[in-house]
């Protein structure tokens, strides 16, 4: 059944999960800070708001989709936002990834208007997005996310509930510190094996189908070796996750030290110009400290 959706954030993620919802015969109304970021979109058949506010009035739920926790505090918590103009009985879903603790500040002003908050972080990149194959980590009550599967299968293949308001937050920095392992892991195999002489596209034929493999090593890897280091996924957001991450971990009183020397190592990337750049290009900095003239890895 068609259902009139409201979209905030069209940025990289956002553009490919809108075009999914809009194939599957849904209505689209949706904002974006730069209207030219969803001009595709427009041109496809969605209709423009001038602001959150008049995203949430004229549509049944709204999904978001924006950068950083600040992004997603203005877009629900700000003047002219979600939450100024939700209306009793509608859906909020946000996929962004942000603070565990925000989702449920906003989950919390949510119900005392009578609506209901999931937060519904998503892994899979570019790729993922594009193909409706994301992984969506659900948080929220369990009535709300179950009437929301149907839609979530249009974006995603592998749609999990983990639990209440906050919960989908903290799976997604589950996931994130897993990322961060296999892609620091990932780019030292291809500056080793290049720095040895080998044939890297011949290597990940090898070790791709053994207790190596992972999708870092599939989707990203051969990225590297053609010198793409476009977006699927901007280091900077990846910085982010990771301080929430750590942050979170701080909280707990946990140590995550593998978790840190990859921040680390990122932050020295971005200081390098590469904050739009995918996280792929964490190879670069390792080529870099190993005095490997550019291309060699």
């Amino acid at each position: 059944m068609s259902k009139k959706i409201g979209w905030i954030g069209t940025g990289v993620m956002g553009q490919s999960m809108c075009r999914k919802l809009m194939e599957a015969g849904h209505q689209l109304s949706i904002y974006s800070r730069t209207q030219s970021k969803a001009q595709a979109l427009l041109d496809a058949g969605a209709s423009w708001c001038a602001s959150p506010a008049a995203v949430t009035a004229q549509t049944e739920m709204v999904f978001t989709m924006v950068g950083f926790p600040v992004d997603v505090e203005a877009v629900y918590l700000g003047e002219d936002g979600i939450l100024s103009a939700v209306f009793e009985g509608q859906v909020l879903v946000d996929f962004t990834t942000t603070r565990p603790s925000l989702a449920e500040q906003i989950a919390a002003v949510a119900a005392e208007k009578g609506a209901s908050f999931v937060d519904a972080p998503v892994s899979g990149g570019d790729v993922g997005a594009r193909n409706g194959t994301l992984s969506i980590m659900i948080g929220g009550e369990k009535e709300t996310v179950a009437s929301l599967m149907p839609i979530f299968s249009v974006m995603g293949k592998n749609n999990i509930h983990q639990g209440p308001a906050g919960a989908g937050q903290h799976t997604k920095m589950c996931n994130q510190i897993t990322i961060a392992g296999t892609m620091i892991g990932v780019s030292e195999c291809l500056v080793y094996g290049a720095r040895a002489g080998l044939d890297m596209g011949t290597v990940l034929q090898s070790i791709g189908s053994g207790a190596a493999g992972c999708w870092t090593l599939d989707n990203l890897a051969p990225r590297v070796l053609r010198r793409n280091f476009a977006p699927g996924f901007f280091i900077d957001h990846f910085i982010k996750d990771m301080e929430i991450a750590l942050d979170e971990a701080r909280r707990m009183d946990l140590s995550l030290p593998g978790l840190a020397l990859v921040h680390q190592l990122y932050r020295a990337v971005k200081a390098q110009g590469k904050g739009l750049c995918g996280t792929q290009a964490l190879v670069l900095g390792l080529e870099q400290m190993s005095g490997m003239e550019p291309g060699d890895g």
